[in-house]
């Protein structure tokens, strides 16, 4: 059996956003790509999944989570996979981070 008194404990400070964020409980195909998705089809996820962000109370630190943790598919924070992509690249101290 796992010696499990090592484990850092619970990280709940880390995750509480995520119980405020806009996008909880919604579709999440509304934030991640289907396969083969159309030009068209992509744009218009985009802008509802951005426009679910702006409003969102947790998107500076659902931003912070995708960008630390290297996500690579979605919109996290109001950012979509190329977004992400920019900011990482314009960004030195992220860049760094990684």
């Amino acid at each position: 059996m796992a010696d499990i008194k090592r484990l850092p404990g619970p990280r709940l400070d880390y995750y509480q956003w995520q119980l405020d964020a806009a996008c909880r409980g919604m579709d999440s195909s509304w934030f991640f790509p289907p396969d083969r998705e159309q030009a068209k089809a992509r744009s218009s996820r985009l802008a509802k999944a951005k426009a679910v962000c702006a409003r969102c109370p947790a998107m500076a630190e659902c931003r912070d989570f995708a960008l630390d943790n290297g996500e690579l598919f979605g919109v996290w924070g109001g950012l979509s996979e190329d977004d992400r992509v920019v900011t990482l690249r314009n960004s030195p101290e992220k860049v760094a981070a990684h």
